[in-house]
């Protein structure tokens, strides 16, 4: 969406986060991950021209909060470094996300992911997925 819903249409990611406990419905740690978007190929005077991929890797700081058994917000907050294109030189990554737990190991995770570029740009995603816990 935004500013990278003009250059791709889809995007695929993945993160490894490890939470640690601060109470019983606070939890803190590290995440990281990668998040590939699919260029779009566009018409230019009858052309196709196809754009490039966008790919960041986000290292970030996590906060989880359950507001429920069955309901957690969250927050990942960091730096998404750019790998490409060329000249992607990344920026400020934040990712405020909402999970539902499915079991205690599974949660369906929707969450807003961005990264601000320098030139007041900014790479969009809105996202929806599976987490996977290991206890």
């Amino acid at each position: 969406i935004g500013d990278g819903g003009d250059f791709a249409t889809f995007s695929i990611g993945a993160d490894l986060t490890y939470l640690f406990p601060i109470s019983d419905t606070f939890s803190v740690g590290p995440t990281a991950g990668i998040s590939h978007s699919f260029g779009d190929s566009i018409d230019v005077l009858g052309t196709t021209v196809d754009l490039d991929d966008w790919t960041f890797i986000p290292v970030a700081a996590a906060g989880r909060f359950a507001i429920s058994d069955a309901f957690k917000v969250g927050i990942d907050l960091g730096y998404g470094v750019g790998v490409a294109p060329n000249g992607n030189d990344g920026g400020f990554y934040y990712a405020p996300r909402l999970g539902y737990a499915v079991s205690d190991l599974i949660e369906i995770v929707a969450a807003y992911r961005s990264v601000s570029l320098d030139n007041s740009v900014s790479w969009d995603i809105i996202s929806l997925g599976l987490q996977f816990g290991i206890d």
